[in-house]
């Protein structure tokens, strides 16, 4: 077996400790990658194989149970079809005898830097762990080519919790100015400190009699005036659904304003139903996410919770928090939409609770009582680990089939 000797784990002391020597890894010899290396880079290529899967190890020793520990190294890859399937990094820990020790950890975060890709991962070392087996891998890629090069492994301090409070509103006005009771309650419930408000869908037709094309209106525009004095004076976030004009069309329209009161963004809903599309409602085209200060943000509109791909989408951008004003809908699939993408989600509603849900698909807060708020303070620095899958975060990055599409029956 081809051994070389390249990665260092630096230890809490300063001193860098070479690892034991780069090995040839697949589990079996039928599906493994050609493997080569030019300096510091090591190679892996598919060589036409459809079933490759194999790659790179080294085992890093003196590791210490429960000290985190950040890993960093570089790729660059041609020829592939899903990238974060293809060319998977892998933290195996293990025991004093070899034994795995724990779930693995993948490292799934991954940022540009011209034709080559930094990845990254931090996690703490599980009981019972005294070193590490880093694989560099190429999968399922016949056509792909990925090198590797510059890894390192070093203990870094537990990362501090991330608190964010978020408020709920709910409530259901009736009268010639909802967005006046809105702001007027939020105002009066949310407390001191307050992170986020989250408004309902439509809060400027609710409760009025008014037809979408009554109350559309540019954005930015008066409501979103309205709602950013709110923001200003309470130093919190506001999310809230209304109805967007721009030339002949009327969208059916999320606005986020800051903790200052400036507008920063909206976001159309994609999905509408039949009773909507017979309103004169667009459907947007695009799943956007915000930098917020205390992380990233997206937003889902009501119907948008029936389909998989909006919070798949906005999971995928990065967000860590959903915000979704809704009508009416089914509380069941709020909860999927927070389990299946691992992130935070909060509802506020008419017809449809409003709550906040973690990633396990825990109910943190709820109400159903009009003029009432749900509040809970989530922490998004958080592990959220299955006994037995380990983070489904990093499993979900990267254990996704994103290359695998589906045709409707008619299409083709």
């Amino acid at each position: 077996m081809r051994q070389i000797t390249c990665a260092v784990i630096v230890l809490a002391a300063g001193l860098a400790v070479r690892g034991q020597e780069w090995r040839q890894w697949s589990p079996r010899p039928e599906v493994a990658p050609k493997y080569s290396r030019t300096g510091a880079e090591l190679t892996l290529e598919g060589a036409g194989n459809p079933g490759v899967f194999g790659g790179w190890e080294q085992v890093l020793p003196a590791i210490q149970p429960g000290q985190w520990y950040r890993l960093t190294g570089q790729y660059r890859a041609a020829g592939l079809g899903y990238e974060p399937l293809q060319v998977p990094v892998k933290l195996d820990w293990q025991n004093a005898q070899g034994h795995r020790a724990g779930q693995p950890d993948y490292a799934w975060r991954v940022e540009s830097s011209g034709e080559w890709r930094s990845v990254s991962l931090e996690a703490p070392a599980p009981e019972g762990a005294v070193s590490a087996r880093l694989q560099l891998l190429l999968q399922n890629a016949p056509q792909g080519r990925v090198s590797w090069k510059d890894w390192k492994l070093e203990p870094i301090a537990a990362p501090k919790a991330r608190p964010v409070k978020v408020v709920a509103v709910r409530l259901k006005p009736r009268g010639p100015d909802p967005v006046a009771r809105f702001v007027e309650m939020s105002g009066a419930k949310a407390p001191a400190g307050t992170d986020v408000i989250l408004l309902p869908e439509g809060i400027t037709v609710v409760g009025t009699g008014k037809t979408y094309a009554d109350v559309a209106e540019p954005v930015p525009g008066p409501t979103t005036k309205r709602l950013g004095e709110l923001a200003k004076r309470k130093s919190s976030w506001v999310v809230a659904g209304l109805y967007e004009r721009e030339g002949a069309l009327i969208y059916n329209t999320a606005v986020l304003i800051d903790r200052t009161g400036k507008y920063v963004g909206r976001y159309r809903k994609v999905y509408i139903p039949r009773e909507e599309l017979e309103g004169g409602i667009t459907p947007g085209s695009d799943f956007p996410v915000f930098q917020a200060d205390f992380g990233k943000v997206g937003m889902m509109i009501c119907w948008d919770v029936q389909y998989a791909d909006p919070a798949r989408g906005l999971a995928l951008r990065g967000a860590e928090l959903i915000l979704m004003p809704i009508w009416g809908g089914n509380e069941t699939l709020a909860k999927a939409r927070a389990i299946e993408n691992h992130l935070f989600l909060a509802s506020s509603g008419y017809d449809f609770p409003s709550l906040i849900i973690d990633p396990a698909g825990e109910t943190l807060a709820r109400t159903e009582d009009d003029g009432t708020v749900a509040l809970s303070t989530i922490d998004l620095n958080r592990r959220y680990l299955d006994p037995w899958l380990g983070d489904m975060k990093a499993r979900y990055f990267r254990e996704l089939r994103g290359d695998v599409t589906v045709d409707p029956v008619g299409r083709k």
